[in-house]
C-alpha cells in the first residue's frame, strides 16, 4: 500500500511545495504555507470514455442563447446582465457588514415569493438567526429553505434531491470536503468545495450564489483561480457609516463588466435607488470652490456625480496627497500637467480629491473633473452650477474624445444642466439633445477659460 505524501500548500496563492518555507517560493507571502496529506501512489489504467461527450462541430451545437431567470430586484437583475443564467455561478464578495448576506438574502425571499423552490444554505449562522433577519427584510416564504451544513458531500446530494431553482451558499470559505483532511477555509478545501458544487449546479442547471469573505487587501480571499471558475464576479462596496451601497460586477461572462446597482440601506432592508445621480448631487454645497461635476459611465449606466478638490499651502516639507474614489497616481499625473501646460502651481501645495457619495471612477473621463475641481479650489472660484464636464487628458494638456458622449450629455440634460464642457472629437456624429450648450474644447487651458473667464 503505497504511502501518504506530505505536501505544503500556500494559502495566499496555492503553490505546493515538498518542504516547508517560512516564506512562498510563488507569491513571497510570509507564514502561509500549511502541511496538507495526500494519499501515495499513481493512478494506473485507462480512464472510461463510456457516457462521455464526444467532440462535434460547432455548426452542430446547440442555440447559444441563454434564457434569464429574473430575480424581481431590478438592481441586482442589472448587474447580472438581465437576470440569473440556469447553471450560472456567482461570487459575491465584499467587506465583512457590509450587507452580503441581508442582499442576497432579500433578493432570494423576493424570488422566493413569486413561487420559486430556493435553498439557501449558512455554514456561518443558525437557522434561527436566517429567521430573524428574515421576518426584518420581509423575506419570509415556504419556498424559501434555509439549512445549516458546511459538509460539500452533504449538500451537493441534498441539492441534487431538491432540484431548488436557486442555491446560495454562505460562505464558501465555511465548507469542508471530507476527502481532504485540512481544516475548513483553506485553499484546498476552497477549490474543492467550489468545484463540487460548481459541477452539481451546472449539470442540473441551478443558478448558484457564493458568499466570499475579503482579505485585508480588499481581494475575495482563497485562491486566485476561485475567480476564474464562476461565471460572475460581484463586490458588494460601500462604507458602513454610509447608507448607500454599490454592487459592482468585475467578471461577467454573460453581461458586462463594470456594471453597477445602488442600494440605500434601511433599518427594514436595501432600497433600490432609481436615480443615483440625483441621489449623488443632492447635497452638492452651492457656490463653494473645489465641486465639479462630472458625467461618468458604469457599465451601462450613465451617472453624474460630484468631484470634489482641496488645494491648500504645505504646513509641512512634505505636500500631502490623500485621495478618495479615483486613483491617487492619476492625481499626481494631472497635477503635473497642470503645472506644465496651464502654469497653476501645486508643488507647494497639499491636495485632497474626493469622489462625494462613497462611489469609485476609474474611467478615463474623469480627468477633465478633476482638474476643474483643483483649478477652481486653488483660484477659490467656485464652478457654474449649471455646468457639466468630462473628457480624458494627456500628458500634453489635450483633450481626447471618450465613449458614449451621447449617453453623458442626456443624463445631464435631463437633470437641469444648462451647459457641457466635452473634447472637441467627442462632438462629431451626434445631435444636441434639449437645451443643452455643447462647448468643445481642444486643450485644458481652453476648457479653463471657458469656465472661469
Amino acid at each position: 500500500m503505497a504511502k501518504a505524501r506530505t505536501l505544503y500548500i500556500c494559502q495566499s496563492c496555492g503553490s505546493s511545495t515538498a518542504q516547508w518555507h517560512g516564506k512562498c517560493p510563488e507569491c513571497s507571502q510570509w507564514n502561509s504555507m500549511v502541511e496538507q496529506r495526500r494519499p501515495g501512489g499513481k493512478q494506473k489504467g485507462l480512464v472510461a470514455l463510456e457516457g462521455r461527450q464526444v467532440p462535434m462541430a460547432i455548426t452542430a451545437v446547440g442555440g447559444g442563447a441563454e434564457s434569464r431567470v429574473l430575480i424581481g430586484l431590478a438592481e441586482f437583475d442589472r448587474v447580472l446582465g438581465g437576470g440569473m443564467v440556469p447553471g450560472g455561478c456567482v461570487l459575491v464578495g465584499g467587506d465583512p457588514g457590509i450587507g452580503k448576506s441581508t442582499l442576497l438574502l432579500q433578493a432570494m425571499g423576493g424570488f422566493a415569493k413569486d413561487g420559486h423552490k430556493v435553498l439557501y444554505v449558512s455554514g456561518e449562522e443558525s437557522v434561527r438567526q436566517i429567521k430573524l433577519r428574515a421576518e426584518r427584510l420581509g423575506a419570509l416564504s415556504e419556498n424559501l429553505l434555509v439549512w445549516g451544513e458546511t459538509c460539500t458531500e452533504v449538500i451537493a446530494a441534498r441539492v441534487a434531491e431538491l432540484r431548488p431553482e436557486a442555491l446560495v451558499i454562505d460562505s464558501v470559505q465555511t465548507l469542508h470536503s471530507e476527502t481532504l483532511d485540512s481544516s475548513a477555509g483553506s485553499v484546498s478545501q476552497v477549490r474543492e468545495s467550489s468545484m463540487r458544487l460548481i459541477t452539481v449546479a451546472k449539470a442540473l442547471d441551478i443558478p448558484l450564489f457564493l458568499v466570499g469573505h475579503v482579505t485585508k487587501d480588499g481581494a475575495i480571499a482563497g485562491p486566485r483561480v476561485l475567480e476564474h471558475m464562476v461565471d460572475t464576479v460581484l463586490y458588494f462596496e460601500g462604507e458602513s457609516v454610509h447608507i448607500y451601497r454599490i454592487l459592482r460586477a468585475v467578471k461577467n461572462r454573460y453581461g458586462s463588466a463594470m456594471e453597477i446597482g445602488v442600494f440605500e440601506m434601511q433599518e427594514s432592508g436595501l432600497r433600490q435607488v432609481d436615480n443615483p445621480s440625483e441621489v449623488f448631487l443632492a447635497e452638492r454645497p452651492e457656490g463653494a470652490s473645489g465641486s465639479c461635476v462630472l458625467a461618468s459611465i458604469e457599465g451601462t449606466r450613465t451617472l453624474l456625480v460630484e468631484v470634489q478638490a482641496l488645494v491648500s499651502p504645505a504646513l509641512f516639507g512634505v505636500p500631502r496627497r490623500t485621495v478618495v474614489g479615483v486613483d491617487y497616481n492619476k492625481v499626481l499625473l494631472l497635477s503635473a500637467v497642470l503645472e506644465k501646460k496651464a502654469a497653476m502651481i501645486l508643488a507647494n501645495h497639499d491636495i485632497f480629491v474626493k469622489v462625494a457619495g462613497g462611489i469609485k471612477i476609474n474611467e478615463p473621463a474623469a480627468d477633465l473633473a478633476i482638474v476643474v475641481s483643483l483649478v477652481s479650489n486653488l483660484l477659490d472660484k467656485a464652478v457654474p452650477p449649471d455646468i457639466v464636464v468630462f473628457g480624458e487628458v494627456g500628458l500634453a494638456g489635450e483633450l481626447r474624445g471618450v465613449m458614449r458622449a451621447e449617453s453623458r450629455v442626456r443624463e445631464a440634460e435631463k437633470l437641469g444642466f444648462k451647459r457641457c464642457i466635452l473634447p472637441s472629437d467627442s462632438l462629431k456624429g451626434f445631435k444636441v439633445p434639449g437645451d443643452i450648450e455643447l462647448i468643445g474644447v481642444s486643450t485644458i487651458k481652453e476648457g479653463l477659460d471657458k469656465i472661469f473667464n
